[in-house]
C-alpha cells in the first residue's frame, strides 16, 4: 500500500468509527441521586444486629480471622459503621435491625417505614426497650439537616430523644471554664423527636436534661468536648429508672447522652 491509499484508509476508518451504532455516551448531565443513612442500636436489652434497607444490608461486621461475617453485629449502644453515613437512593424503604447472632438468625426485630428524600442525610434508631417476648423493638427515623459550617469558632449540637419511659426534655450544656455559661440546645424535645441545631462555643461541657418546670437534673454526663467546626447529636437512650455514669456511656441500660459527630 502507498502513502496516499494508507492515508486513505485511515480517513475512512474514522469516518466509519463516527458512524458506529455506539455513539459516545453523554456524562454531563447530574450524577445519580443518593441520600445517606445511619444505624443506632439503642434499644435497651436489645440483641446485636445487622441494618437492612428493605432487603439490602446496610451494615455487618466481618470477621478479622477468616473473613467471614462476624455474628456480633452492632450491639447495644453501638452505631453501624463507626457512625459513618452510608449512600442510599431515595424512595420508600422499609429499615430493620435483623439479629446477627446464630439463634434467631435474620429475624427483623425493629421494622419501620420510611421515604427517604433527594440528597437528605437521616438517622435511624432503635430504641425503647427490647420486647423478650414478642422480640422487637421500637424505631424511629430523624433526618440530620446538617449544613457545612460557616462560623469555625463554634460547634453546632442538637438533642434526640430515644427513651421511651422518660417525658419530654430539654438538653443542657454547661462551659466548664469560668464563668461556666449553660446554653440550651434547642427546646424541649418528646420521645422519638429530634431538636434543632444550635451553636455554642466550642469547648468541654457539662451535659444535662430536665424536664419542663423542673430545676432538678433528670440525667447528666460531665467532660463532653465539642470541637470548632464540627456538628453533633447528643442522643438520650437508656431506661429512665436505672441510674446513669456521667463520666462515661456503657453498654448496660443505665440512662446516657450518648454524642456522636455528624460531620
Amino acid at each position: 500500500m502507498n502513502r496516499h491509499s494508507y492515508i486513505a484508509a485511515l480517513l475512512c476508518a474514522g469516518v466509519l468509527s463516527a458512524c458506529s451504532k455506539d455513539p459516545v455516551r453523554d456524562i454531563s448531565g447530574p450524577p445519580p441521586a443518593a441520600s445517606r443513612v445511619r444505624f443506632f442500636n439503642f434499644g435497651v436489652n436489645a440483641p446485636s444486629v445487622n441494618f437492612y434497607a428493605n432487603t439490602t444490608k446496610m451494615t455487618a461486621i466481618q470477621n478479622s480471622t477468616d473473613g467471614v461475617e462476624a455474628t456480633t453485629g452492632v450491639a447495644y449502644g453501638g452505631v453501624g459503621s463507626g457512625g459513618a453515613y452510608a449512600a442510599i437512593a431515595p424512595g420508600p424503604y422499609t429499615f430493620t435491625g435483623k439479629i446477627a447472632a446464630t439463634t434467631d438468625k435474620d429475624l427483623s426485630i425493629s421494622p419501620l417505614a420510611a421515604t427517604i428524600e433527594d440528597g437528605k442525610y437521616y438517622s435511624y434508631y432503635m430504641s425503647g426497650i427490647y420486647n423478650t417476648t414478642t422480640k422487637t423493638v421500637d424505631a424511629f427515623v430523624v433526618e440530620d439537616p446538617v449544613v457545612a459550617p460557616t462560623d469555625f469558632s463554634v460547634a453546632t449540637v442538637r438533642f434526640v430523644h430515644a427513651i421511651s419511659n422518660a417525658n419530654p426534655m430539654t438538653l443542657y450544656a454547661k462551659s466548664t471554664v469560668a464563668p461556666n455559661t449553660e446554653y440550651t440546645i434547642g427546646a424541649e424535645v418528646a420521645y422519638k423527636g429530634a431538636g434543632a441545631f444550635t451553636a455554642i462555643p466550642a469547648g468541654v461541657y457539662d451535659l444535662s436534661t430536665r424536664y419542663t418546670g423542673s430545676a432538678t437534673n433528670a440525667m447528666t454526663r460531665t467532660g463532653v468536648s465539642f470541637v470548632f467546626g464540627r456538628v453533633y447529636t447528643v442522643t438520650a437512650r437508656g431506661d429512665i429508672t436505672v441510674a446513669a455514669t456521667p463520666t462515661a456511656c456503657g453498654a448496660t441500660n443505665k440512662t446516657c447522652l450518648d454524642n456522636t459527630a455528624n460531620r
